[in-house]
C-alpha cells in the first residue's frame, strides 16, 4: 500500500504500538465505543486493543480505538436515583437564569439564556 493509505495500515503495530487498520477494515471482533453501546456492552475497564485511521490529505488522520467484543462486558442498568440525578440535571440546562422560566429546550451557552430574555426588543418588533 502506497501514500496515505500505507501509513494506516499496521496490523503488527510496529508503528504505532497497536494494531493498526484502515477505516472499515478491522477484523471482526473488535468494536467501538459506540458500536459496544449499540449492542447493549461497554468497554468495562480493557485497554485500547486496535485503532482503525482514516486518511485524510490536510491534517492528521482520523482515529477511532476498537475494543474486544470479547471482554466488554453489559451496560450497568439505569437506577431510579441516576435517573432523578439526570432529570434535574437537564431541568436545570432548560432554566433561564434571568427570567427562572423552563424554556423547553436547552439554553444555548452562547447566549446564557433564553431566546425572548436575549433578544426582548426583536421579538415586540417582529409582532406589529
Amino acid at each position: 500500500m502506497a501514500g496515505a493509505f500505507g501509513k494506516c495500515f499496521d496490523p503488527t503495530g510496529a508503528r504505532y504500538g497497536i494494531p493498526t487498520y484502515l477505516w472499515r477494515y478491522a477484523p471482526d471482533g473488535f468494536a467501538t465505543r459506540r458500536q459496544l453501546r449499540a449492542r447493549g456492552l461497554r468497554p468495562g475497564g480493557q485497554p485500547v486493543a486496535a485503532q482503525v485511521l482514516r486518511p485524510r490529505y490536510r491534517r492528521g488522520p482520523l482515529v477511532a480505538y476498537l475494543y474486544r467484543l470479547d471482554k466488554a462486558k453489559p451496560v450497568r442498568p439505569m437506577t431510579e436515583a441516576k435517573r432523578r440525578a439526570l432529570e434535574c440535571a437537564m431541568r436545570a440546562r432548560r432554566t433561564c437564569p434571568q427570567c427562572r422560566n423552563d424554556a423547553g429546550y436547552v439554553i444555548p451557552a452562547s447566549l446564557g439564556v433564553c431566546v425572548p430574555c436575549a433578544y426582548p426588543e426583536g421579538q415586540s418588533q417582529e409582532m406589529e
